[in-house]
């Protein structure tokens, strides 16, 4: 895999178990990048490792006074040079395309489960610890990946290396092979109380960006209560706490590399010291521990691959493991209908609302705000912050469906859709069920004026107004042309229950109770939920509820609310003004003059079959 080709047609599915198989499952999908960033490293540090034996001959060759020697050293050092360029530039490239591909896998996978999840990750899964896992954790975890093929090298460099020493001088050569390993093991002891410490800085650094994130997303709750003081001095400490956990972890681990570098100089002075008293004693050539010499200084090279790899490892552990906690979640699976959706009826448990199958249900609310709320709530697309009960469709939980089959069971239209620069009939390109036409959709939505208008308006559509294009976001219709469109569009996917928010509020009344009756006819059968106050929607619904404070508080038929319900005849009819009267009448309206319910519940009946009539 090369960069360019990001990102992966398929990124795969991930063992989630631990964090550590989360990481090998990493490793292993990028074998080859691994095989390469290895073969690389191998030639840089054999390359290394080959330097002290050029420099060897040479000062034992000028010891000699031999000519031939000193060039042939020469060149031997030039083409080590040449050998450790080519493979520390290749390793470095294949070494960044590791780190890039693995990181952009996480990403692809963490994209992907959000898309599936859609708001119940956030009830599952802190807000901050899915920001931590996104950005800081994927950095991590494709650091550990990269360097696993690094440190492989290093390690065989480091045995090679030995290797050749014994075999070379024995007498220095297993003074050395022996001490590598104590050496490299000699920060084992601390690296868990370093692994300790970076988790809680990492802790720490979640609970700070959760405290952040949360308090973004409530800043305008904040101002208005005069809590920016208070929260601004929450996140203080809390960042402050972040700041001496830092600190803490810092000095373990510069401990770690003040050992990395205290002991391969005690080692390096006592081959040195050794060394000089072989060579006085005639043992050994000059040459010979120059050699050794520079084997055992460039051995300080390899060795910290050692700590950077433990340092990774420490990191990434944690992270891997929240990474994979994140990639853990799934929605529950259930059996539904053949065409995979479930069916029946749609129920809200935080509300009480109940949309029954096949039938067209209004909803009444006196605050647009709680009426949007809901619409989102029913086609499970709750705020973030929610913490209530899914909303089920027919029994079954639409977050624990799978995304798609969530999405074609339930479709929301807000009550400002948007539409896409096209033409009318690439609007009407949607997914769909397929039962329902795009002639009887336009129809239903009653869209034959705006078709007339725009192919009147277009000069090459030759007439069809379904070739006829239409601006970016509709801008060049009007607000009822353009929610009469997209009310078509979503009559078009034909979804099992569709919820409409104010499908019909910038529409003359006219048209309204035409639209009214159109889609009635249209979703017979289907499960309909339309949020409106309009009285001619609302005369055409099954069943009308009218929600309260967040609650159902009354349901019926229209009119049979008019008749028994002063708060929904208050909503109904715009009296914002009204309190109920104990004698069963309507106090001053706006008015000022008293009516009884009788009398408005016959106007209003007559105003609905006057509209109905025209």
């Amino acid at each position: 895999m090369q960069i360019r080709d990001l990102p992966y047609p398929d990124p795969g599915e991930p063992d989630v178990r631990s964090g550590p198989r989360f990481l090998y499952w990493l490793g292993r999908n990028q074998l080859t990048g691994q095989l390469k960033s290895l073969s690389w490293g191998l030639l840089s540090q054999c390359g290394i490792a080959g330097l002290p034996l050029a420099v060897g001959f040479a000062v034992q060759a000028v010891i000699d006074r031999s000519g031939s020697r000193l060039a042939l050293s020469g060149g031997l050092m030039v083409l080590l040079g040449a050998v450790i360029a080519l493979g520390d530039t290749m390793l470095h490239r294949t070494a960044v395309t590791n780190w890039i591909t693995a990181a952009a896998r996480v990403q692809q996978l963490l994209a992907r489960r959000t898309a599936e999840l859609g708001s119940a990750l956030t009830r599952r899964v802190a807000a901050g610890e899915v920001v931590a896992v996104s950005t800081g954790d994927v950095e991590k975890i494709g650091w550990f990946v990269e360097a696993v093929s690094r440190f492989l090298a290093a390690a065989a460099a480091l045995v090679i290396i030995c290797v050749g020493l014994v075999l070379y001088l024995p007498s220095l050569g297993i003074v050395v092979a022996l001490a590598m390993p104590v050496l490299a093991l000699s920060v084992l002891p601390l690296l868990s109380r370093a692994t300790a410490r970076a988790d809680i800085q990492r802790e720490k650094a979640g609970r700070a960006t959760e405290l952040a994130s949360d308090t973004v997303a409530g800043l305008r709750v904040l101002r208005g209560i005069g809590g920016e003081e208070l929260f601004l001095g929450r996140y203080r400490r809390a960042s402050q706490e972040v700041r001496e956990a830092a600190v803490r972890s810092a000095r373990m681990w510069s401990l770690i590399s003040g050992i990395q570098v205290l002991l391969p100089g005690l080692l390096l002075i006592g081959v040195v010291c050794y060394g000089a008293k072989l060579t006085g004693e005639g043992r050994i050539e000059v040459g010979q521990l120059v050699t050794v010499y520079s084997a055992v200084a460039l051995l300080l090279s390899p060795l910290r691959h050692f700590e950077e790899i433990a340092m990774a490892y420490s990191f990434s552990r944690p992270s891997a493991k929240r990474a994979a906690r994140v990639l853990a979640l799934e929605r529950t699976s259930y059996e539904t209908t053949a065409d995979g959706a479930p069916a029946g009826d749609l129920y809200d448990p935080a509300t009480g609302l109940l949309a029954p199958a096949g039938r067209l249900t209004a909803v009444v609310c006196g605050d647009p705000d709680a009426a949007g709320t809901l619409a989102e709530r029913l086609g499970g697309h709750p705020p973030t912050e929610e913490k209530t009960p899914s909303v089920l469709l027919g029994g079954v939980a639409l977050n624990d469906l799978p995304l798609d089959t969530a999405r074609t069971a339930v479709l929301v239209q807000d009550k400002d859709p948007v539409l896409l620069s096209g033409t009318v009939r690439d609007l009407l390109d949607v997914p769909a069920s397929g039962q329902v036409t795009a002639d009887d959709a336009l129809a239903a939505a009653q869209c034959g004026d705006v078709l007339q208008a725009l192919a009147q308006a277009s000069v090459d559509a030759d007439g069809d107004p379904m070739r006829t294009r239409i601006t970016e976001r509709g801008r060049s219709l009007s607000g009822g042309q353009r929610q009469r469109l997209a009310l078509a569009r979503s009559l078009v996917t034909d979804p099992e229950a569709l919820v409409l928010d104010e499908p019909t509020s910038a529409v003359d009344s006219h048209t309204e109770a035409r639209v009214a009756q159109g889609v009635k006819q249209l979703r017979a059968e289907r499960t309909t939920v339309v949020f409106t106050s309009s009285p001619l929607l609302l005369d055409h619904a099954d069943r009308v509820v009218f929600v309260h404070d967040g609650a159902v508080a009354a349901v019926g038929t229209h009119r049979e609310l008019l008749r028994s319900d002063p708060h929904y005849r208050a909503v109904v009819t715009r009296e914002a003004d009204e309190e109920p009267a104990g004698d069963g009448s309507v106090g001053a309206g706006p008015t000022g003059a008293g009516l009884s319910t009788v009398e408005l519940t016959d106007d209003a009946q007559a105003f609905a079959d006057i509209e109905e009539s025209a």
